[in-house]
């Protein structure tokens, strides 16, 4: 398997979980975690699984990642199992949040996510990651890993 998870950070939540979630899919295969705007889009045409993942600005995806969706070529796209995650306040005032607009973004374009938009919690604007926000995120990159039927990969000896 190869995943790729593409990310945008603006103080750096949102690096550190898709760092994390690479470095779990790892188990499984190739992974790695790049910042949108540092990868081609012509760069998916080997990946098994796509991760998207972005702070939420204006209840919405930063500007980085709405132009990185829209560059995939409609061929890659539609042949991609992807995912979703965002950061962002945890409350019931911040309903919406940045990782179903990119759903929503994705399925404008003819795709739907293999499982729902998933949102991590960070304290304050800048952070810190709430407690346990790794972990889960640890657990949600391993229920992805089920979703396509990706298998650990034996360790050598």
């Amino acid at each position: 398997m190869y995943a790729l998870i593409v990310y945008d950070s603006q103080y750096g939540n949102t690096e550190h979980l898709a760092r994390c979630i690479a470095s779990t899919l790892s188990e499984f295969g190739q992974a790695r975690a790049v910042r949108a705007g540092h990868i081609h889009p012509d760069e998916l045409q080997n990946v098994d699984l796509l991760i998207l993942g972005c702070p939420t600005q204006a209840m919405r995806q930063t500007p980085a990642m709405q132009a990185f969706i829209a560059s995939i070529p409609h061929a890659i796209l539609g042949n991609l199992p992807i995912a979703c995650f965002d950061t962002r306040f945890h409350g019931a005032f911040w309903m919406l949040s940045a990782a179903p607009a990119m759903a929503k973004q994705c399925k404008t374009r003819g795709v739907e996510l293999i499982v729902q938009p998933e949102s991590f919690y960070v304290k304050k604007r800048e952070g810190p990651l709430l407690p346990g926000e790794i972990e889960r995120a640890v657990s949600w990159a391993h229920m992805l890993s089920e979703k396509i039927g990706a298998h650990p990969i034996a360790m050598k000896v």
